[in-house]
């Protein structure tokens, strides 16, 4: 029996999954489940990347402890952020991509590049913490002066363990710098904005073996997390999905990207797929209503709070997608200045959000409908999402589509999936 580790780390925490093929499907456990989060650091949002480093190992020990050797591992995280090195000195801190920083350089970027010729090229939506201006911030307050290497948080953890630096091709297109038609970093671009080149590699697809750690084999998956999450989606056709997590993602396979006007207005992503392009949106997620919750009752079991929610007759709706609810000191008092009613109980807030992030699936879902001039019979949805039926029924209501929720761990899934082909 072969075993393979999927390390999938999200914005709220991380986990270590086994997986092995037994009697024609893939079997999978769960070995270490560890928390993330952002850190407030000189009034900055931060990522404690040692804390993550520490983990990451942590759970490979465990995932040998339970399983014996394993014969590959690789990690996906969310996407966008990443971690400078001045040789072997890591640049810091390590900012989160929910850091302000940005808001000072974007009129720059756009200065000498518009955004609609960056979309023409790379066809990504308009995000303030896209990797673009993550970068131009950092050329701003001298970050990038003798840089030597630039590392996309997944290949940053597994430059870490194996000694070896990728430039893993799903994840690089998250940050508005790779053309949608090479697949590789858009020279122009980098020109435009005055980018040291060299930190800019070849981009290499998932399923490429790059190095040992402690014997097991370290494989690129797809690095970003909603790359490997629509791997992992049992599909019996090519219909829209909702990766469901700290933000939603929605979108479909197609085989080339969709880039014109009317997905520039939508502000509609073209990202790497395994092999197709993923036509999708970044929404409002679970965010909201994590955030309410370590507000409101930070110690109360979700199952109450969604049964508080459907006893709630609370009825008004907030935008959800607005910049006010992004990174507010306070998601109550965003929620509170939104409203013409003051929500009174918990419940009430809860149901808003919950309702509010149905509302924003099914705006979705029309402007995906409209962009691809097609009709959809159904909606996936994974991840954590997934395991709310209240909200389930809520979308399946606003949208006028069958939902099928899916409460697995799409993104491990995809993960071992792309490591168990590789390894044929």
């Amino acid at each position: 029996m072969k075993y393979y580790l999927a390390i999938d780390i999200g914005a709220s925490s991380g986990r270590h999954i086994v997986g092995w093929k037994e009697d024609g499907a893939v079997k999978t456990e769960e070995v270490y489940r560890f928390p993330n989060g952002t850190e407030l650091l000189d009034g900055h949002l931060t990522w404690n990347i040692d804390s993550l480093l520490t983990h990451v190992k942590q759970g490979i020990i465990r995932a040998k402890d339970r399983f014996g050797p394993i014969e590959s591992l690789s990690i996906d995280t969310w996407g966008v952020d990443y971690v400078l090195l001045r040789g072997d000195e890591e640049v810091r801190p390590c900012y989160a991509y929910r850091d302000s920083r940005t808001e000072a350089v974007i009129p720059l970027v756009h200065e000498k590049i518009s955004f609609t010729r960056l979309y023409r090229h790379t066809g990504i939506q308009f995000q303030p913490f896209n990797t673009i201006y993550q970068l131009y911030a950092d050329k701003e307050a001298g970050r990038l002066e003798d840089v030597t290497d630039f590392l996309l948080m997944p290949e940053y953890l597994m430059y870490k363990l194996c000694g070896v630096m990728s430039h893993e091709y799903t994840n690089a297109t998250t940050g508005g710098m790779v053309n949608a038609e090479t697949g590789e970093y858009d020279p122009a671009i980098l020109s435009a904005l005055g980018l040291p080149a060299h930190l800019f590699q070849k981009l290499q697809q998932p399923g490429t073996v790059i190095g040992e750690y402690e014997g097991i084999k370290c494989a690129l998956c797809a690095t970003h997390d909603t790359g490997s999450a629509v791997e992992g989606i049992p599909m019996e056709e090519d219909q829209p999905y909702i990766s469901s997590g700290t933000w939603s993602l929605l979108g479909v396979k197609t085989k080339n990207p969709i880039i014109n006007a009317a997905s520039e207005l939508a502000n509609w992503s073209n990202e790497g797929g395994v092999g197709y392009n993923r036509y999708q949106k970044n929404i409002m997620g679970m965010w909201l209503v994590n955030r309410l919750r370590s507000e409101l009752c930070p110690e109360k079991p979700f199952g109450e709070i969604v049964a508080e929610a459907e006893a709630s007759r609370f009825e008004e709706t907030v935008n959800a997608n607005v910049p006010a609810f992004m990174a507010p000191e306070s998601m109550k008092a965003a929620f509170d200045a939104a409203l013409a009613m003051t929500p009174q109980t918990p419940g009430d807030y809860f149901r808003c959000a919950y309702r509010s992030l149905a509302l924003c699936y099914m705006n979705a879902c029309q402007e995906l409908q409209h962009n691809t001039g097609k009709h959809y019979e159904k909606l996936y949805i994974v991840g954590g999402g997934a395991k709310n039926d209240f909200l389930n029924r809520l979308t399946e209501e606003a949208i006028g589509k069958k939902v099928i929720a899916l409460p697995i761990e799409a993104t491990a899934l995809g993960n071992l999936k792309i490591q168990m082909e590789a390894d044929k």
